[in-house]
């Protein structure tokens, strides 16, 4: 299967289904001598383990990754290096009823159009599941900005409509939501526990805001840096939009409104979101994702089957009842891999 390898220079392949034995990711391209431990790629993958917040899956994966390959005595070789994470608490049986039939909203019928085979347990490779391996390779990517001091931050923007009024980052990480507004976690809680009592799902918005980039990013003219970050976010299974910036709202505003002055300090505004001409300026990078609801919900849906014949389903199964937040650390990783990549690319073009 094509598509499962992002970068250039900082190349990561992942692989693995939700429900086969365990998941994966081999990183090529890391620069040597960086200090690597298990335990911080560990500390990444708690944020989206499945099992914990109250409105996520049941499924209680461990998620403990074991490093294979590429770090000796705590620093990186160099060398490929592979993470591994094993599927710990599997119950293939609860798809049973759906080996026949087509889920709306996922990518069931598409990978019956595309392969004439797919893996019904839990959806396989376009499972959520996958997320995990991009987490863990994400982890690495952020020691090779760490030299650089980048530090891209992400927290939920919006979840089913209720928003975050301001962004207290001390927080984010400290809540079920990774809300960055203490005052909007409770309303964002009664907001899931009414659309859960009708067995509906929750869609939002994620942002990730990058500090520390330097100008100069970026590959005119196809791989511009704002035009691979959105490629690499909209991978994200559930992201259905991406801004850049002002994003869609640049097109209601005039251009004495939109451009961003120069001034001796920097810029005088940010409406570009950190990029012009896909190269990074120097300023903050802000990235805005809109996440679907989550397709697997507890209503009856109408489908076809393998036959094409009308059916009627309740999908049943352990689901998550919003992406969010656990996809938050996800968007974050895809981040974290696109400028790795394009910082060791910078280097290698001087």
């Amino acid at each position: 299967m094509a598509g499962n390898t992002f970068g250039q220079v900082f190349r990561v392949t992942t692989w693995g289904e939700s429900h086969g034995p365990a998941l994966g990711a081999v990183i090529d391209g890391c620069p040597p001598r960086l200090s690597l431990r298990p335990e911080e790629v560990q500390q990444e993958l708690e944020r989206r383990r499945p099992g914990v917040q109250a409105h996520a899956t049941s499924r209680r994966e461990p998620d403990q990754v074991e490093i294979l390959s590429g770090v000796f005595e705590g620093r990186t070789t160099g060398s490929p290096i592979s993470l591994l994470v094993y599927n710990r608490d599997v119950r293939s049986q609860n798809y049973d009823a759906l080996r026949e039939v087509f889920r709306p909203g996922h990518g069931d019928f598409t990978y019956q159009a595309k392969y004439g085979i797919r893996d019904h347990r839990g959806g396989g490779r376009a499972a959520a599941r996958e997320t995990v391996a991009r987490v863990a390779a994400g982890a690495v990517a952020q020691k090779v900005l760490d030299r650089d001091k980048i530090q891209p931050v992400a927290y939920t923007l919006e979840l089913g409509g209720v928003r975050a009024k301001e962004i207290d980052e001390a927080i984010i990480w400290n809540n079920p939501f990774c809300c960055p507004d203490a005052q909007m976690v409770e309303a964002m809680a009664a907001r899931v526990q009414e659309v859960k009592a009708r067995g509906d799902s929750l869609g939002g918005l994620v942002q990730v805001r990058v500090r520390g980039c330097p100008p100069g990013l970026g590959e005119p003219v196809f791989d511009k840096l704002d035009a691979v970050l959105a490629q690499a976010v909209m991978s994200v299974g559930a992201v259905k939009g991406v801004e850049i910036g002002a994003g869609f709202a640049a097109a209601g505003m005039l251009g004495s409104q939109h451009n961003d002055p120069l001034v001796p300090g920097g810029f005088a505004s940010n409406h570009a979101g950190g990029i012009l001409a896909g190269i990074s300026n120097g300023d903050e990078i802000v990235i805005t994702a809109a996440v679907k609801p989550i397709p697997s919900i507890a209503q009856e849906q109408q489908t076809i089957d393998l036959e094409g014949r009308p059916r009627t389903i309740r999908v049943g199964g352990r689901h998550d009842l919003s992406a969010i937040p656990r996809i938050v650390p996800v968007i974050l990783a895809m981040v974290r891999l696109t400028l790795a990549d394009f910082l060791l690319r910078q280097r290698a073009s001087l």
